[in-house]
């Protein structure tokens, strides 16, 4: 009996509570909070798979796209440039880069001319392909062939140094400029927990190896939507 009456008190006290209405539709959007993690608690973050190249084509990705303002004349290739400029170039009609000055930090060297620059995809487009990628739609390849939600997902760098690297994973390949390995390391793995992608056996191996000689290190990313 006295159940029954408590359950009616507060049936009674919640049909008297004001309810909000729901929001509508277009004011529920997603939103994504960044993480911070150490370095070696990161890598164990990221979810063990085999890779698999079947199918891959860089075509699958769409790259480069109108950037951020499709309205500027600058594609995103232009966008890294002028983000990454520690010297500011001018910026001609049809968004021509000239003059300005960049540091490359994989090899330690300033270069003058945009064209001595490529645009590296942190995690190269077949690495992501073979992690996850190739279950994605082309509207979210093209996302993250074009990402500049996040500073360490696409890197101006010389061109030597990002043809050197080509599509090989920090088991295979790093920077030439070995006093960049922690920093190196952490926005792989950032970018890689960022886009959901996963990391096989000898790829984990070697992030935990080198996660473990940079003590201090962290991990920062913000999932994508």
């Amino acid at each position: 009996m006295i159940k029954n009456l408590k359950r009616a008190a507060l049936a009674a006290a919640l049909l008297a509570m004001p309810f909000a209405a729901p929001a509508p539709a277009h004011a529920q959007e997603r939103f994504s909070v960044a993480v911070t993690l150490p370095v070696t608690a990161a890598v164990h973050a990221l979810p063990l798979a085999a890779e698999a190249r079947d199918g891959y084509q860089r075509t699958s990705f769409r790259h480069w796209n109108a950037g951020k303002n499709p309205t500027d004349g600058c594609n995103t290739r232009a966008e890294v440039l002028l983000s990454e400029a520690v010297d500011p170039p001018a910026v001609l009609p049809g968004c021509k880069l000239s003059g300005g000055r960049w540091w490359s930090y994989y090899d330690s060297k300033w270069l003058t001319a945009a064209s001595a620059l490529d645009i590296d995809h942190m995690v190269p487009l077949a690495e992501a392909w073979d992690s996850g990628a190739s279950q994605w739609t082309a509207k979210r390849r093209e996302a993250y062939a074009n990402d500049l939600g996040a500073p360490t997902s696409l890197v101006a760098v010389s061109a030597a140094s990002n043809r050197s690297k080509a599509d090989q994973d920090p088991a295979e390949w790093l920077p030439p400029a070995t006093d960049v390995a922690c920093r190196y390391t952490s926005e792989w793995i950032a970018t890689k927990l960022r886009w959901e992608l996963t990391a096989d056996t000898v790829e984990r191996e070697a992030l935990t190896r080198l996660a473990d000689a940079c003590p201090g290190t962290t991990v920062t990313y913000e999932p994508a939507l």
